[in-house]
């Protein structure tokens, strides 16, 4: 423990007239501080400083007595407290002051503050908890009622070694192993700090990586409704004395899957006097499928109010139906599975029944009809005399149609030049080629018809 050689840890100002009362007091006071810190190490001086004494005597104040105590408050054998106890007197009816208690450590200054107000003598004490390990530097200010400085007194310096909870964060995660959307899932957030509320240099708390907005006051986040994916959540606190503490946390979050059954049949290929229900089976073992959505089609048409897992298809008449179920689970994915479902008429039905149900095959034990091969005659000879017919109307009809049009004979030789005819020709600035019959009259050559045309 380090300590100033030049000022005591007590300091007595001798009076002629009031000894006798302050010297019991002083005894009462210095008994208490032995029995409540044991660690107090106590020195007694009678060195008195005529400047501190002048100024508080300006304001008509009187230092009777000044003492300080370490304490150890986490019991750990380590000084981590200080405690100055001051005696005052005062010759006014009444005198307010302020005392301020100063701790400097790293450049960084911690004030304690207490008001006072004295009628005859009086005493104040305050303490002055460590933050952080290593030397602190104190000193006691008076402070007047209009907010000036009386005096100030340097006190010692102390190795301390702090019994506040410095700031600390964790990010606890009640969830399932692995957690799917809409698995029960909560982060719980612990935070402490005793040393920057205690002087007033409380901090902010910063909270990253979660899919929403966290505020400070949130002690519980629900990742219950959180997207999937993977998150690096990441909470960080730092004070005002430059304490940091900070906390990550990975969380990853699947998609849950979508509802995986199958449908039993029992019925499909029976008659409609035989039961029949097709019921959901879950394949899904860990599933709870009772809170989900269920819904029921017949031939596209939704069965309202079914929502149950099983599906009476007794009611449905004969014939082929398309049966669907679409379940859908609390976060909304969906799954639909189909079966064709076959019903047969029964055997006794009326002739009502018959007529409007589909008919029936029973193999070789099926009624049919026969023509007869009379008829089967008959409507053989009416095709092929349709047929003869039309044969002979298409022959007398046969005469060859003219031919289209081609268009003129092509004017060529046998190399596949214009035949001229003897005429003179020419060909113009454009490449078409004239001639000139012997009257003055001129053609020109179509290249496409090969053909002379008259002009």
């Amino acid at each position: 423990m380090l300590q100033n050689s030049n000022l005591p840890h007590f300091k007595e100002v001798k009076r002629l007239n009031n000894s006798h009362r302050t010297l019991p007091f002083f005894l009462a006071l210095l008994l208490l501080g032995c029995l409540v810190t044991p660690l107090g190490i106590v020195d007694v001086a009678v060195a008195e400083n005529p400047s501190t004494d002048e100024a508080l005597a300006e304001e008509g104040l009187t230092l009777v007595a000044l003492r300080n105590d370490t304490m150890d408050m986490n019991q750990d054998g380590e000084p981590d407290a200080i405690r100055v106890v001051v005696i005052l007197n005062t010759t006014s009816e009444l005198t307010e002051i302020e005392l301020r208690l100063f701790g400097t450590h790293k450049d960084k200054e911690v004030q304690e503050d207490q008001y006072l107000a004295l009628s005859g003598q009086s005493n104040a004490s305050l303490v002055y908890d460590a933050w952080s390990s290593g030397e602190h530097a104190l000193r006691l200010d008076f402070i007047n009622q209009a907010g000036d400085k009386i005096t100030s007194i340097q006190l010692p310096t102390y190795v301390l070694k702090p019994a506040l909870q410095v700031p600390q964060l964790m990010l606890e995660l009640d969830a399932p192993d692995r957690i799917e959307t809409g698995d029960e899932c909560s982060i719980h957030r612990v935070f402490a700090d005793e040393t920057g509320p205690r002087y007033g240099a409380s901090g902010v708390r910063t909270f990253s990586g979660a899919p929403f907005t966290v505020l400070d006051n949130q002690t519980t986040l629900d990742c219950s409704h959180w997207p999937a994916g993977e998150y690096q959540l990441k909470e960080a606190y730092r004070n005002d004395l430059g304490q940091t503490a900070e906390y990550w946390l990975n969380l990853t979050i699947h998609n849950r899957p979508a509802p995986a059954f199958s449908l039993d049949v029992v019925g499909n290929q029976n008659m409609t006097d035989e039961p029949c229900q097709i019921t959901m089976v879950p394949n899904m073992g860990e599933v709870d499928f009772s809170t989900f959505e269920k819904i029921w089609t017949v031939q596209g048409s939704t069965l309202p109010g079914n929502s149950s897992t099983s599906y009476d298809c007794k009611i449905l008449p004969a014939g082929v139906h398309l049966i669907t179920l679409e379940v859908i689970n609390n976060e909304q994915i969906r799954t639909v599975h189909g079966v064709n479902l076959v019903r047969l008429p029964g055997l006794d039905l009326t002739e009502e029944e018959a007529a409007s149900l589909p008919s029936r095959s029973f193999g070789e034990d099926t009624q049919t009809e026969s023509v007869g091969w009379f008829s089967i005659g008959i409507l053989g000879l009416v095709v092929c005399i349709v047929v003869f017919v039309l044969l002979v109307r298409v022959k007398d009809e046969g005469t060859v149609g003219q031919l289209r049009d081609l268009g003129p004979t092509p004017m060529i030789l046998a190399d596949g030049s214009p035949d001229t005819g003897g005429l003179p020709t020419i060909t113009d600035d454009e490449g078409v080629l004239w001639r000139q019959h012997p009257d003055g009259t001129t053609d020109w050559w179509d290249t496409q018809l090969r053909v002379w045309h008259k002009w």
